[in-house]
């Protein structure tokens, strides 16, 4: 992906912001951040957790790199990172007060497994807390650019049961997800907030040329229809233009969840 890494963590601001707010970090937790990307909510939770730690998890190297610069700037002691896949990585048994993933959960390949790997890590009690999308048709951002680019023409739109964004879109499927993985109290909250994809009508479109469903979309398509594709994809993209910045609508869910004393259901 050659899209400037910095372009997720103001595409997301206000859902950002929803997370944070639900997290509720306390000053002695220790934190967990399944697929930080370069680390904004893991510093959040470490200037939270003042007397605990955080550590971040992702399987991009560069975007790890550029998070252990920010938070070496920002003279922050108490955070990790480590480039490893949350799904099997042996991370120390019960040890973390609660784990958070902002949009890093969606596309693991067996997510109970996945699941019941990050619960070991955590301690009886703990908190899961995870934004996820909702389902395509109820995301702006990935309907209307897919609209744009294949004009119908495309297969049928990704659904809960595709590997991918909205795998966990379906709460009656996740919540029977987590159960199996061990947690209980599974609550979802709606997040009704737009995605920001830059300053103008210019920025944005290349931004989200670089998006990988976009650059997905534009593959499949047949070269002679690429040059119309485009040509409605700027016109979309001009159209969320608001004179502060391009928004286009999103749905997200806010999904808590407490570590079980007696663990996942299955191994």
């Amino acid at each position: 992906m050659d899209i400037d890494p910095d372009f997720y963590d103001a595409e997301l601001r206000l859902h950002n912001a929803h997370l944070r707010a639900a997290a509720n970090v306390q000053p002695h937790d220790r934190v967990l951040d399944v697929g930080c990307g370069t680390g904004q909510t893991t510093r959040e939770a470490a200037r939270a957790a003042v007397d605990g730690s955080a550590l971040g998890v992702d399987l991009s190297a560069p975007m790890l790199e550029r998070a252990c610069r920010l938070s070496d700037d920002a003279g922050l002691r108490n955070v990790t990172y480590v480039l490893a896949d949350a799904q099997t990585h042996p991370f120390p048994p019960a040890h973390f007060d609660l784990c958070i993933s902002r949009f890093g959960t969606m596309f693991f390949a067996d997510p109970v497994a996945a699941f019941a790997n990050i619960g070991r890590a955590l301690r009886p009690g703990a908190r899961l807390v995870l934004l996820v999308w909702q389902d395509h048709d109820g995301n702006e951002w990935a309907a209307a650019i897919r609209d744009a680019l294949t004009a119908g023409t495309a297969a049928p739109a990704p659904t809960t049961n595709d590997p991918g964004p909205f795998s966990l879109a379906d709460p009656a499927i996740t919540a029977g997800i987590l159960a199996a993985a061990g947690f209980a109290e599974v609550d979802f909250t709606d997040v009704h907030e737009p995605v920001f994809y830059g300053p103008d009508a210019a920025t944005a479109y290349d931004a989200v040329l670089r998006l990988r469903h976009a650059k997905d979309l534009l593959a499949d398509l047949d070269p002679t229809m690429t040059g119309h594709a485009l040509e409605r994809l700027h016109a979309t993209v001009a159209a969320h233009d608001t004179g502060s910045g391009v928004f286009f609508g999103a749905r997200a869910w806010l999904v808590a969840a407490v570590r079980r004393p007696n663990g996942p259901a299955r191994a």
